[in-house]
């Protein structure tokens, strides 16, 4: 049997570098063979940041509302809110937007249009991540019906669904989810895994050839402890992930073993945040109490680097991208692969 390169391996916080400077939420974060990172910000578009550190934000204009927003529950549910990318077959930029509910697409020059506001004569809802296979269809996934997402951080709201992009429409191909995330596809693209944040769980269906799911199952622990945000694989099979609020990233190995690789914890406040969930008084104050120190509320994982072993963390309430070595490549993502 081949050993797993995560057996035994922690992050030393010791060793955590930091790149960026002055963003603004930056949630998903794409990273390129040529060394460049891509990471969505709260002013309406992405921030290209260059290997030697230096960076320039690109969006069609200049958005405020995250850092004049009223209260800090304000900054994270109102205005444009880019949240999931992915980069286009052209290198356009796919983005979903948590703030208006839309899927859009944007070029390097910042010039942006709506693709997708709706499906089937009704609102989309809470786009939240978006993923592009070998066939360039997008994979979209919709948190919640309900606008104010803090609302759906709930025991009893299951309104999240996944919906397909495929040849100019639209569907939805599974639904019935505890508040959708991020979601992926394995190697082979024979299993779509999508993260249910308030299920705590990570869920899988099998893909078909027309891009309809079956065989639905939960993928490692049916409760993982704590929310989970973004996932993204390595070479080997692991899943890794983030646990937002609470602030640890973990691991589900090919055999369904969970792994936590960091802890941040601020354990008294997610503690608080825990029981009251289960009481379904999760308030924004709670989740706001939350978070650790190396970029709170930790949102996703990325793999990069010239060996895809650099990972960087997303975060929906830190300014800079944390990253460190990992001792196994990322599995590429089709934008590192195709020509």
């Amino acid at each position: 049997m081949t050993i797993n390169p995560i057996d035994g391996f922690q992050i030393d916080k010791s060793t955590i570098k930091y790149i960026g400077k002055n963003l603004q939420r930056p949630e998903c974060i794409l990273a390129k063979p040529d060394g460049t990172l891509w990471s969505a910000d709260a002013r309406g578009g992405v921030v290209c940041i260059q290997p030697d550190g230096s960076q320039k934000i690109i969006t069609q204009s200049y958005q405020n509302n995250f850092e004049k927003a009223s209260d800090m529950a304000a900054q994270y549910t109102e205005g444009t809110l880019p949240n999931g990318l992915a980069f286009a077959a052209n290198g356009d930029i796919l983005i979903s937007n948590f703030g208006t509910d839309c899927l859009e697409v944007m070029t390097l020059n910042g010039e942006t249009k709506v693709l997708f506001d709706s499906i089937d004569g009704e609102p989309i809802g809470k786009v939240n991540f978006i993923l592009r296979d070998s066939k360039d269809r997008i994979w979209m996934t919709i948190s919640t019906k309900i606008k104010n997402w803090m609302k759906a951080i709930s025991p009893n709201i299951i309104d999240g669904y996944v919906a397909l992009v495929d040849k100019g429409s639209i569907r939805i191909v599974a639904e019935g989810f505890h508040f959708t995330n991020e979601i992926r596809l394995d190697a082979k693209e024979e299993w779509l895994y999508v993260v249910e944040t308030c299920g705590k769980r990570i869920t899988r269906l099998r893909v078909q050839e027309n891009g309809s799911l079956t065989d639905r199952e939960t993928y490692g622990p049916s409760d993982t402890g704590a929310f989970i945000d973004g996932i993204a694989f390595d070479s080997y099979g692991n899943l890794w992930g983030t646990h937002v609020m609470t602030d640890q990233i973990f691991a589900i190995t090919p055999q369904g073993d969970l792994k936590i690789l960091l802890d941040d914890d601020n354990l008294k406040a997610s503690a608080v945040l825990r029981k009251a969930f289960e009481e379904d008084n999760a308030t924004p104050e709670l989740m706001l109490a939350c978070g650790g120190i190396i970029a709170p509320w930790f949102s996703s994982i990325t793999f990069g680097g010239p060996d895809l072993k650099t990972v960087y963390i997303g975060s929906l309430r830190g300014t800079s991208i944390p990253y460190f070595k990992s001792p196994v490549a990322g599995l590429p993502m089709i934008h590192w692969i195709e020509k």
